[in-house]
């Protein structure tokens, strides 16, 4: 195996935040919606071991859904809470 190959990246999809006081969030339960700053056709985030790389869209494909890259993701955009 390829040095290469032996790293481990954990991507995640971030579509929108959201701020909540603690108590608000302890008093959540089963069922809790949560809204965010996003709407369904926004763009959303691919970070990399945190690490914003991408933005991308969503797509339902059957009983699934996809993210396509659509651009390479602004660092700062992010931190700043930019959509």
């Amino acid at each position: 195996m390829s040095q290469i190959e032996a790293v481990d990246v954990e991507i995640s999809v971030v579509l929108g935040r959201s701020v909540l006081p603690m108590a608000q969030l302890l008093r959540m339960g089963r069922g809790a919606v949560i809204p965010l700053d996003a709407s369904e056709n926004d763009e959303v985030w691919i970070l990399a071991n945190n690490h914003p790389v991408a933005r991308g869209a969503i797509e339902i494909r059957e009983d699934r859904i996809a993210i396509t890259v659509t651009r390479p993701a602004d660092v700062y955009d992010f931190m700043a809470g930019a959509a």
